[in-house]
C-alpha cells in the first residue's frame, strides 16, 4: 500500500494543515483527503508543488507500507483440509 506522509512532514517542520492548504492554493476537501490517505491518485504537478512547499523529495512524501494479506474464510477451509 502506498502511503502519503504529508501530515508527518508537517509535524516535523512544525507547520499546520491550514498553512499547507493556503500554500497549495487548492481545495480544502481534496487536500484533506490527500493528507488523510483517502485518495487513489495524485498528479505529478501536485506532487511537485508539495515537494517545493515542504522542501523535500517525492520519496520523502510517498512511501510503501507492507500490509498483511487477509485470508478469506474459503481459503482457510481449503488449507485446513
Amino acid at each position: 500500500m502506498l502511503y502519503i506522509r504529508v501530515t508527518e512532514i508537517l509535524k516535523e517542520k512544525k507547520k499546520s494543515k491550514y498553512w499547507f492548504i493556503k500554500k497549495m492554493e487548492g481545495g480544502y476537501q481534496s487536500l484533506s483527503h490527500l493528507m488523510d490517505n483517502e485518495t487513489t491518485a495524485i498528479h505529478f504537478d501536485t506532487l511537485e508543488k508539495i515537494c517545493d512547499i515542504l522542501e523535500c523529495e517525492p520519496g520523502d512524501i510517498i512511501v510503501r507500507r507492507k500490509t498483511k494479506r487477509r485470508v478469506k474464510k474459503s481459503e482457510q477451509t481449503i488449507k485446513a483440509v
